[in-house]
């Protein structure tokens, strides 16, 4: 059976009284992408340091392709490649250049260094850009030529933390473009997110860490289903009857109805199975039709990643 990619068990890092990370169990299977989904101060990116050996681990363990990471740092380091949330390149010099650069320091030969920046910059397409100096780029380059970096000796394992932080919605499509290439040419990668939506794309399994701890792991699917069979989304015709569409749905469905910024749209939880999620709505759709409520798109459909996000962390709050 092939070793995962990354284990840990029990793992914890400590700054001063704040207990950064707080015993985390995770294991990443080989060849896959693999989400910790959180928000800032979690302790996503403490997790993504301890196992790039960029710092000590205060508890527990974690192994790297079955590589202790404290006792084997330097087999470590030799399969992993990091790209962290802040541009690692140099913005005075040009793309070509600073890939040729980091390619030399690698220990390529020049011929071979010119070669894979080239090839590089023409994959990620940053051919046009190559002779331009990198602070003229836009943010979305920017992270393009930082993962290209990484890349310069394909890893094992490439650690992306929060690879599209500020980016516009074209640019983060580029770079999950980059994303799904890497693992498709067999890297593994564990990715460190704020972005729902971008862990639902790419991910197989997420784990969601909230306050150093991981609440709940699982597959996209996974964790939809564990907050509830599916979500009702409603749009009315008139924005006025929106008050009394949510009495109604309330009432109907015996759940907090969600009014969305969008004045005529309003979301509520289904509970239960499948089969009473959707009994539960027809239900609702019939007494909006007998209370005079005009609609104009009604649905049952699963629940996004941002609903279970919001469930998780409100559970473990109330725990806490």
């Amino acid at each position: 059976m092939t070793a995962p990619a990354i284990e840990t068990t029990g793992l914890v890092k400590t700054f001063g009284d704040n207990r950064a990370v707080d015993g985390v169990d995770l294991t990443v299977p080989a060849g896959t992408v693999y989400g910790l989904l959180g928000p800032n101060g979690a302790g996503k990116t403490t997790v993504v340091r301890m196992l790039a050996t960029l710092l000590r681990p205060d508890g527990g363990a974690a192994r790297v392709f079955g590589h202790d990471v404290v006792r084997e740092a330097d087999a470590v380091r030799g399969r992993v490649s990091l790209t962290g949330q802040y541009a690692s390149v140099d913005e005075d010099l040009t793309g070509t250049e600073n890939l040729i650069l980091l390619a030399r320091l690698l220990g390529h030969p020049k011929s071979r260094a010119r070669d894979r920046a080239a090839q590089l910059l023409e994959a990620f397409g940053l051919a046009e850009a190559a002779d331009r100096q990198v602070k003229k780029y836009s943010g979305g380059m920017r992270r393009r030529i930082d993962i290209a970096a990484s890349i310069l000796n394909t890893p094992d394992l490439l650690f992306l933390d929060e690879p599209t932080t500020g980016l516009d919605p074209r640019s983060r499509n580029q770079v999950w473009d980059i994303v799904r290439v890497v693992v498709a040419n067999g890297t593994t990668v564990l990715l460190t997110t704020q972005y729902l939506d971008e862990a639902d794309q790419l991910a197989q399994r997420i784990a969601v860490i909230d306050h150093g701890r991981v609440i709940a792991e699982g597959t996209p699917g996974e964790l939809k289903s564990s907050i509830g069979a599916g979500t009702v989304h409603v749009r009315l015709r008139d924005a006025a009857q929106r008050e009394a569409a949510s009495a109604v749905l309330t009432s109907a469905l015996g759940t907090t109805v969600r009014l969305d910024a969008d004045p005529v749209a309003l979301t509520a939880r289904a509970s239960g199975s499948d089969v009473l999620a959707a009994e539960q709505a027809s239900r609702a759709l019939a007494l909006l039709a007998d209370a005079g409520i005009v609609v104009d798109d009604f649905s049952l459909g699963q629940p996004s990643l941002d609903e279970v996000f919001l469930a998780l962390t409100a559970r473990a709050g109330a725990a806490a």
